[in-house]
């Protein structure tokens, strides 16, 4: 198996020299240099000391002492970059991160697919209607979802306003955060529609009083407030498709000695691009960021090993997270040689489930949906498997919102096929709703207590 050229050559271009899955084809190369060198002398979207903020976070999940709650759109799209739907993100994220806290009796780092998540691979180049093809639609930092030429020749153009539509993201995330939006004693500010009517109503509001007299408690015996319940911090993920975008905000900072990627805090790759001998490997083992790989049926033992290998030679406490995502019927197959080829290498790592992608199927008439059941059915294994291995499930990775949507079948409303033309709104794949979402949360929560 060919590998990435050595460390000492490494620079953000350097992926340049490799295969490159999923990269768009651009017609207009000059057109496309200028907007990656003008990109590139754009503010950076994030910090560094926010992205090793987040390692440091990782870190102490990766030890058992976090949770890590990482959920948002499956793709994002320039038209719902509005403060409302902002907002519904946060407080779903918000809520259930409460309701997790109040459960697993420790912190949870709350990371958003936000502010990024505008590229998607897709399985093949071109699609094709009524015998016309056409570029696929790779998101709205490439193309447009319009199924005529004009719309999906991918701009270059788009690389920026995708730059534009994550930093107005994060600057109002920011103005929220700074503001006590969301401060914990206060969590009732967070309520979305469904806790007029759900049948979770009545233990949510528990838990919010609950937590709500054991700070006002604390408060009053230390004689002072605790200011850390006044903030939770929310970081930005998304995964790291679109190289040239990348590169483009990755920065050098001397007095750290290392490069970071400044476009998000978690980048992470999926299997489609994890090849050992491709440009995104090679890309993502020179930043600095805490960085996620997704894994899947597809990933053998030998290749789980060269990923840690590369992407953490070092084996540095909070780099590495691995994602994995087999459905509910494949995961008793497949995680446990994993976790024992992980264990072999010695390397700290901070497992998540995604009990999404491997749960995708299509309905009678074509609708891609997910089952409620199946994603819980995974979900429940995954946490079994890993204790039973002697190993710690450390997070969740789910594509949720706070709209009321009708994507995924099941839950609490016992959504039918029938119903999911009623409220889909999803261009990629389906997502929780915020009840649905709400009771992962809670189904997490009281599945530590069973430990």
């Amino acid at each position: 198996m060919s590998r990435p050229v050595p460390k000492s050559d490494w620079h953000p271009a350097s992926w340049q020299k490799l295969p490159a899955a999923q990269q768009a084809s651009y017609p207009d190369a000059a057109a496309l240099d200028r907007a990656v060198a003008e990109l590139s002398r754009m503010p950076p979207l994030v910090t560094s000391w926010e992205v090793d903020a987040l390692k440091d976070h990782v870190a102490r999940a990766q030890r058992g002492e976090a949770f890590v709650l990482q959920g948002g759109d499956c793709a994002e799209t320039f038209d719902e970059c509005t403060s409302e739907n902002i907002v519904a993100k946060l407080k779903i994220l918000l809520q259930m991160s409460l309701v997790m806290l109040y459960g697993l009796k420790k912190p949870v780092v709350r990371v958003g697919r936000m502010a990024g998540q505008y590229a998607k691979p897709r399985s093949a180049d071109t699609e094709t209607r009524d015998g016309k093809s056409l570029p696929s639609f790779r998101g709205d930092l490439v193309n447009r979802s319009p199924f005529t030429s004009e719309d999906r020749v991918p701009d270059p153009q788009l690389i920026l306003r995708g730059y534009e539509r994550a930093a107005l993201t994060l600057n109002f995330v920011r103005s929220l955060i700074d503001g006590g939006f969301a401060d914990l004693h206060h969590p009732e500010y967070w309520d979305l529609g469904w806790v007029g009517h759900s049948p979770m109503a009545d233990e949510y509001h528990g838990i919010v009083k609950s937590i709500s007299n054991s700070l006002d408690f604390l408060e009053t015996v230390s004689g002072r407030e605790l200011h850390r319940t006044q903030r939770a911090d929310i970081y930005a993920a998304h995964e790291g498709l679109h190289l040239l975008y990348e590169q483009s905000q990755t920065r050098f900072l001397d007095r750290r000695d290392r490069w970071y990627n400044l476009t998000t805090h978690f980048p992470w790759i999926g299997m489609r691009t994890a090849a050992m001998d491709g440009a995104h490997i090679e890309y993502f083992r020179g930043i600095a960021n805490p960085m996620g790989v997704k894994i899947g049926p597809g990933m053998t033992r030998e290749w789980l090993q060269d990923l840690i290998a590369v992407l953490n030679p070092n084996n540095e406490p909070g780099r590495l997270t691995l994602i994995h995502r087999f459905g509910a019927k494949s995961i008793g197959e497949h995680l446990p040689d994993l976790i024992a080829a992980v264990r072999e290498t010695g390397s700290p790592v901070l497992w998540v489930c995604d009990p999404m992608h491997g749960n995708t199927e299509s309905t009678a008439d074509g609708t891609k949906t997910r089952r409620f059941e199946n994603v819980v059915s995974e979900l429940e294994s995954a946490f079994r498997i890993h204790r039973a291995a002697g190993s710690y499930l450390g997070g969740v990775h789910l594509e949720l919102t706070g709209e009321n949507v009708t994507e995924c079948t099941g839950g609490a409303r016992g959504l039918t096929d029938a119903d999911l033309a009623r409220a889909y709104k999803s261009t990629v794949d389906p997502r929780l709703n915020y009840e649905q979402a709400m009771e992962v949360a809670m189904r997490i929560a009281g599945l530590h207590k069973t430990d």
